[in-house]
């Protein structure tokens, strides 16, 4: 059996879920669920928490 091609994947970009405004740093998006230790996702259409599943709906 041979062995499967292993897909390039894609760094998280953490340093883009952070603003730095002055001396303070401030998250972006996190889950209301999980905490602030979990970013939600952006999408197209929508926002989600990998961890927990929450979604939230952007309006068009």
């Amino acid at each position: 059996m041979a062995k499967k091609k292993v897909k390039p994947k894609k760094p998280s970009e953490r340093w883009k879920k952070y603003k730095v405004s002055g001396n303070k740093v401030e998250r972006q998006k996190t889950c209301p669920k999980c905490g602030p230790g979990m970013f939600l996702g952006a999408h197209k259409d929508r926002v989600t928490c990998g961890n927990c599943h929450y979604t939230e709906f952007l309006k068009k």
